[in-house]
């Protein structure tokens, strides 16, 4: 696929690696950008990821064939409202947030009164460092890319965004806004409370100063998301907050369940627990290699 313009609204991470991509893979004659502090106007001139960056969001969107947004799901409401008036007609929006149902809702109806398309995305890609200087184009290289259409999607719309998304080598999979929030608030939500919550008790500064020295692999590997933007993931859990909280419920159960076999000295039933996470996590990791591209 190529396009006349496609428009970047955000250009951290995932934007900053998106802008990248696609100019590599000449995937639009011309790439812009939409940042809101001067200092990230200069940072994208100098990482090259856009063609132009402005804090002006009308000229970004202007004539724009896709709109891409990358922001916090929280601001995005507000940034498509304040576009309207500049949309192509016939444009199409998506976005990169983590939660569907509610941008789908927040979104599609008042895309559509515009004469645009609104389709929803979620590329399972990231990293916990944030920000323009972390972007590289082969980010979603190889990365599932959830598309979310509903019945009100306009199917061309639909197969412009997959194009999108194949194009910049990610391997996209349809689901319906509540079946993706539904699994991902164990895949990714959860992980990310879990990995936050050690974080916060392991590294409370009430701790013996010892106790950093003696936070290794283990530790480092299971908290390294904890790195993530606070606001985006206070954004999500709320805007996912029934699927977190259900999770959440699951996996403390599970938690109560070790807890009253340790306290029983079961060596049968703590061996099964942790030999269920290793057959389970293997079988994951073997699937997920014989996935990945050559």
């Amino acid at each position: 696929m190529r396009c006349k313009k496609i428009t970047i609204v955000g250009v951290g991470l995932l934007g900053g690696s998106l802008g990248l991509a696609l100019k590599r893979r000449r995937l639009a004659d011309f790439v812009a950008g939409f940042v809101r502090r001067v200092a990230s106007v200069a940072e994208c001139e100098k990482t090259g990821v856009v063609d132009e960056a402005t804090r002006n969001l009308r000229r970004a969107v202007d004539q724009a064939d896709i709109i891409i947004l990358c922001t916090p799901i929280g601001q995005m409401r507000s940034l498509v409202k304040q576009m309207l008036p500049a949309l192509k007609k016939g444009a199409i929006l998506t976005d990169v947030g983590s939660v569907k149902s509610k941008v789908v809702q927040d979104l599609e109806s008042i895309v559509a009164r515009a004469g645009a398309h609104f389709v929803g995305s979620h590329p399972m890609a990231g990293a916990e460092k944030m920000g323009v200087a972390a972007a590289r184009a082969a980010l979603f290289s190889g990365a599932v890319c959830v598309v979310t259409p509903t019945q009100k999607t306009n199917r061309a719309a639909l197969r412009t965004i997959e194009a999108l998304w194949r194009s910049v080598g990610s391997r996209v999979v349809k689901l319906t806004p509540e079946v993706h929030d539904d699994l991902v608030g164990r895949s990714s939500h959860l992980p990310h409370v879990v990995a936050a919550g050690l974080a916060n008790l392991v590294l409370a500064s009430s701790r013996p100063k010892e106790q950093g020295m003696l936070c290794a692999n283990g530790f480092r590997d299971t908290t390294r998301i904890a790195l993530g933007s606070p606001e985006m993931w206070r954004d999500i859990a709320l805007a996912n907050r029934e699927n977190l909280v259900h999770s959440l419920d699951t996996f403390i159960e599970g938690l109560h369940s070790f807890r009253r076999s340790l306290a029983k000295n079961d060596a049968r039933a703590i061996s099964r627990f942790f030999e269920n996470a290793r057959e389970r996590r293997a079988k994951w990791s073997a699937r997920a290699v014989s996935l990945s591209p050559e």
